[in-house]
C-alpha cells in the first residue's frame, strides 16, 4: 500500500468559472434585503470566500454535513462573520433550512458536489484507497452506517447492485462474490485488505489498462453510505424552487451520475411544457429556467495541470428567468 503523500494546498475547482456566473447576481441588493448565497456544499469554503470578496454585499449561508468541514470554513471565513451563517445538514434539507431562516428566496445556489479537499486529505475518514485507514467513509460522522457495515452485511446481490449503480463496475458480481467469501474468513475493518480483494477479483488486463481496480467499488460504496444521489435529487428541484427570478444555480459534479442528475433537471426546467401542437406557448407552460452553460463546461487544461483534482469536473449553470404560474406552484 502506498505511502500518503503531503496534502496539496486547497485549490477551488473553476473558481473563475463560478465567480463570473454568481457574482452578477450577488452584486445588487433587490427589496431592501442584501443577496444571498446558499452554498450548499461548503467544504473548506474556497468557492465562497472569493465570492464573499468579489461580492460586498452578498451575505452567504454555508451548508455542509461534516461538523469539522464546517469549522475550517467558519475559521477560513472569520473576516466575513457578519455575512455568513453556518448550518450543519445535509444538502437536501435545503427548504426547511431557508424556512427557518425566513430566507425562501435567495439570488444564488451553489453546489460542489463529491468529496472535498478535508474529507480526501484526513485519510484517517476512509475515502483513499491508496491509504490504509478504516473502512469509514461517512461524510457525517454521527451517523451510524460506515463502508464497513455495507462491506461485511449487505449480500452478496445488494452488494453487486451498488457497485453495478453507483460504481458503474462492470465486475460488480465477481467483486461481490469473492468480498462475501473473504468475509467468511474474517470482517474487512481496514482499506488495504478490501483493495487486495478487489485486485484479485478484477482481471489482469483491465487492471492494467482500466485504472486503479479500487476506484469504482470505493465510489459506490462512499455513495452507499452517505445516500449521496438520493440526497442530490432530491435537493436540485429544492434549489430551483429557492432561487429568485434572476437568481442563478451552479453546480460542479465529479462523475456522470451526478451530472446526469443536475443536466435532467436543469433542462427540464429550460424547456417548455406545453403539449404537442399547441401553436402558441402560453406563460403557464414557459420554461422557468434559462440555461447558462453550453452543456457540461470542463476545466482548462492549465487548471487541471495545477490541480489534479479538477480533471473530472463538469460545470452546468442556469438562471431562473420566471415564477412557475399560479396553477403550477404547487409542484415548482
Amino acid at each position: 500500500m502506498a505511502t500518503a503523500a503531503p496534502p496539496p494546498r486547497h485549490e477551488p475547482v473553476m473558481l473563475d468559472e463560478v465567480v463570473a456566473v454568481l457574482a452578477p447576481v450577488l452584486s445588487t441588493t433587490g427589496h431592501g434585503r442584501p443577496p444571498v448565497l446558499v452554498d450548499g456544499t461548503l467544504g473548506l469554503g474556497g468557492h465562497a470566500e472569493a465570492l464573499l470578496r468579489a461580492c460586498p454585499d452578498a451575505h452567504l449561508i454555508g451548508l455542509d454535513r461534516d461538523s469539522a468541514a464546517l469549522a475550517a470554513a467558519a475559521e477560513r471565513l472569520h473576516p466575513y462573520a457578519d455575512r455568513t451563517i453556518f448550518v450543519q445538514a445535509v444538502y437536501d434539507e435545503l427548504a426547511e433550512v431557508l424556512r427557518r431562516l425566513e430566507r425562501p428566496r435567495v439570488q444564488g445556489v451553489l453546489l460542489d458536489l463529491g468529496l472535498s479537499s478535508l474529507q480526501i486529505d484526513d485519510t484517517s475518514r476512509g475515502f483513499a484507497y491508496a491509504v490504509d485507514a478504516p473502512l469509514d467513509m461517512r461524510m457525517d460522522r454521527q451517523q451510524p452506517l460506515t463502508a464497513a457495515d455495507v462491506v461485511n452485511t449487505y449480500s452478496a446481490t445488494d452488494l453487486a447492485r451498488i457497485l453495478r449503480t453507483y460504481g458503474e463496475e462492470r465486475f460488480a458480481d465477481r467483486i461481490s462474490r469473492r468480498i462475501v467469501t473473504e468475509r467468511g474468513e474474517r470482517p474487512f475493518d481496514t482499506s488495504a485488505r478490501l483493495v487486495r480483494v478487489l485486485e484479485s477479483a478484477i482481471p489482469a488486463a483491465t487492471r492494467k489498462s482500466g485504472g486503479h481496480p479500487a476506484k469504482r467499488t470505493f465510489q459506490a460504496l462512499r455513495i452507499e453510505v452517505n445516500h449521496e444521489l438520493d440526497a442530490l435529487a432530491s435537493m436540485l428541484p429544492q434549489a430551483v424552487a429557492a432561487l429568485a427570478v434572476g437568481g442563478r444555480i451552479a453546480v460542479l459534479a465529479y462523475h456522470s451520475l451526478e451530472d446526469r442528475l443536475v443536466k435532467q433537471v436543469l433542462a427540464a426546467g429550460a424547456t417548455d411544457t406545453a403539449p404537442r401542437g399547441l401553436p402558441v406557448v402560453t406563460e403557464e407552460y414557459q420554461p422557468r429556467l434559462r440555461l447558462l452553460t453550453r452543456g457540461a463546461e470542463r476545466p482548462s487544461d492549465a487548471e487541471v495541470t495545477a490541480n489534479r483534482r479538477a480533471a473530472s469536473a463538469r460545470f452546468r449553470a442556469a438562471e431562473r428567468i420566471r415564477e412557475p404560474h399560479r396553477s403550477a406552484r404547487a409542484v415548482a
